[in-house]
């Protein structure tokens, strides 16, 4: 799909990969609503980039219905959505104390990745479907975020593994459940990335995690999970698929 003038929704477009995907969709034409809980930065990111900050809570549904409706009055329907948002977790089954670990952490992590993003991805595909095709029959293109915890879980990482593991696992059904009428969906697993959380930490272990990355031996750039995103879009032949961007990183157990 040509990007250029098609309405576009990011959500978690507030910071770190989803902000680099929503400057990366407007530098290429799209109009783009930048979807975040966080709805100052929402509206910062696209203040910068001539689109509309909107507040939106992916797991609920009253929420992501007054986003879609807010996001189509000012740039029409969407044909693009980019899920971004997430949260992550680390807690042991068991803890040091022998305690278990909460149910509640479980819940939230799986609620937020794993059902917020099925959550937007049902509501905003029951409007694509009604729109006119494009060429060779084409009417919109969803992209997931996953991770490499999905296949390689560390320590701790349950909950967080779970709930991008079960984005993996969703991604060919709902590619052929929207094959009918035209509609693409394809998921980034992305290895580690420079993004505000990974920036916090100190500099030694930021230069630890890049030396395990086989190549190249660095932090990912958001930019890149960007231009990736974005030949998706344009590739017409990706559908149901689901793409490492790790430069070839598998991670230890810890």
């Amino acid at each position: 799909m040509n990007i250029h003038g098609q309405a576009a929704l990011v959500t978690g477009g507030a910071s770190g990969l989803g902000a680099a995907t929503a400057r990366e969709l407007a530098r290429l034409g799209a109009r783009v609503a930048v979807l975040d809980r966080n709805a100052e930065g929402a509206a910062v990111v696209a203040a910068e980039i001539g689109g509309i900050g909107i507040e939106c809570d992916i797991t609920s549904t009253d929420s992501v219905l007054a986003a879609l409706d807010a996001a189509r009055a000012v740039h029409g329907p969407a044909r693009l959505l980019m899920n971004v948002a997430g949260i992550g977790s680390a807690k042991r089954i068991v803890g040091k104390d022998g305690a278990p670990a909460p149910l509640e952490d479980f819940e939230r992590v799986v609620r937020v990745n794993l059902i917020g993003t099925y959550n937007i991805t049902r509501l905003a595909a029951a409007e694509m479907v009604k729109l006119e095709p494009l060429e060779d029959g084409e009417r919109g293109v969803i992209v997931n975020t996953a991770s490499v915890a999905a296949f390689d879980g560390q320590v701790g990482q349950e909950a967080y593994s779970a709930s991008k593991g079960g984005i993996v696992g969703m991604t060919l059904p709902l590619a052929r459940d929207l094959a009918q009428f035209g509609i693409r969906v394809c998921t980034i697993a992305p290895g580690l990335f420079l993004t505000p959380l990974m920036a916090e930490l100190p500099q030694a272990v930021q230069d630890s995690l890049a030396a395990s990355i086989p190549f190249p031996k660095r932090l990912g750039k958001p930019e890149e999970f960007a231009q990736l995103a974005a030949g998706i879009i344009h590739n017409l032949s990706l559908n149901g698929e689901v793409i490492r961007l790790d430069g070839a990183l598998r991670m230890a157990p810890r």
